[in-house]
């Protein structure tokens, strides 16, 4: 009886191991919808899956950054090319892009809200421009072990290339070892990577048991506007960027990028957590190593066109329930000041939404009133947050391999390669 229990238990670990990733997600989705739906009350003793599985990202992540980044400075090689500058060029005028489309779909389908019903769901103020920007700047010399501790990415990155700056005049063992050492971080991640379809199913029965869809009805407008612009930028926006630099069909590489990261980051609704899977899906892609060890991290914490997106709707959707007047240098101010923000927003405690008085204080919209948008941002944030996260996640990758690649790199090869390569 024990050798029949051990032979299934082996025959479905196999089956689970050599069955797609992607196959194996959407099963546990569509078997979490179906259970939340129709057994709410059993919901919570889920819960634990999902946050061990987000747990075990976060924890993770920053030592993966450290190592990964301390290893590709050790044994990079001067003269080699790392595509970091247009990398950030791109993570820039992504945001900035993102925000201009916001901006366009709020004056083609202006929203009204109900701020009254949304006044209790706000609870902290927001900082100013400066205050965004010197916390970017002061979290670049904060100790790295607190940075490790914290998971805080500027201050690892920081840290990781003086580490690997002195690591390049070692003795070639040491510098063996710390390469090494980025190899088994990532076999580990690779492992909880694997694990994504018991943690999906586990946050996708706690949303659907706990909150169900009715509470998103009376917002409908409004996540159509804000869900809008965001595929918008996914599909389009991207895509051109895409096509720009390597003059070929861009999709191939933007469908993987959004099916392999936009999925996973939508449900842990977290770039931070998602940062093993894009250096993942970066590896598979078989890019430079010294280049998204760097430009992952990087991404998620300055390429937020999500976050620009909502920080634009909400403030031209608080300036229209109030009839203020934008006028078109007003927006294009605003699409400045959301980019800026956003840049700064997974810096800050409640991430974009916090952002948005700020934005509101460019029309004379008084704090209360904007905190009351806030709070709108709360109770439409299963999808908003979720989709933000999905948009900025699965960008971070796709500018990531469209710095690097050129017109005369196959890209549909790449990714069909970075497919079987799971």
């Amino acid at each position: 009886m024990g050798t029949s229990n051990s032979s299934i238990f082996r025959s479905a670990f196999n089956w689970y191991m050599s069955t797609s990733l992607i196959l194996l997600i959407c099963i546990s989705m569509v078997l979490a919808v179906f259970l939340g739906v129709s057994l709410p009350a059993y919901a919570s003793y889920f819960t634990i899956l999902g946050d061990l599985f987000v747990g075990a990202l976060k924890a993770i992540a920053p030592i993966l950054v450290f190592v990964l980044v301390c290893a590709s400075i050790t044994q990079h090689e001067k003269g080699t090319e790392t595509s970091i500058k247009p990398l950030i060029v791109l993570y820039l005028l992504g945001t900035f892009a993102a925000a201009l489309v916001a901006v366009v779909a709020s004056f083609l389908f202006p929203t009204t809200l109900q701020l009254a019903e949304a006044a209790q769901a706000a609870s902290e103020n927001a900082g100013s421009v400066s205050a965004v920007l010197k916390n970017l700047i002061t979290q670049v010399v904060s100790n790295p072990v607190t940075a490790l501790s914290q998971a805080n990415y500027i201050s690892l990155i920081f840290w990781a290339v003086a580490f690997g700056l002195a690591f390049q005049h070692a003795a070639d063992t040491t510098r063996r070892f710390i390469i090494d050492l980025g190899h088994c971080v990532s076999d580990i991640v690779r492992m909880i990577v694997r694990t994504a379809p018991f943690g999906i199913f586990g946050l996708v029965y706690s949303v659907v048991g706990q909150f169900g869809v009715e509470v998103l009805y009376g917002y409908a407008h409004l996540l159509a506007v804000l869900l809008g612009a965001m595929f918008f930028v996914a599909f389009v926006i991207n895509p051109i960027f895409v096509y720009l630099k390597v003059r070929q069909n861009p999709f191939p590489l933007v469908w993987f990028c959004i099916k392999n990261s936009g999925v996973t980051a939508f449900f842990t609704r977290s770039s931070a957590a998602n940062i093993p899977v894009n250096m993942d899906l970066c590896r598979r892609l078989n890019l430079p190593e010294g280049t998204y060890a760097i430009s992952i991290p990087l991404g998620a914490t300055i390429n937020m066109a999500g976050a620009a997106i909502t920080i634009t709707v909400l403030t031209l959707a608080a300036a229209t329930t109030l009839d203020i007047h934008v006028d078109i240098f007003s927006a294009l101010l605003l699409s400045i000041v959301a980019s800026l923000c956003a840049c700064g927003a997974s810096g800050i405690a409640g991430g974009s939404l916090m952002l948005i008085p700020l934005a509101c204080s460019l029309f004379g919209i008084s704090n209360d009133i904007a905190l009351q948008v806030v709070g709108v941002g709360f109770i439409i944030g299963v999808l908003q947050d979720s989709t933000e996260t999905a948009l900025n996640s699965s960008t971070d990758v796709i500018f990531t391999a469209t710095a690097v690649l050129g017109p005369n790199d196959n890209v549909k090869e790449r990714v069909h390669a970075a497919v079987a390569h799971q």
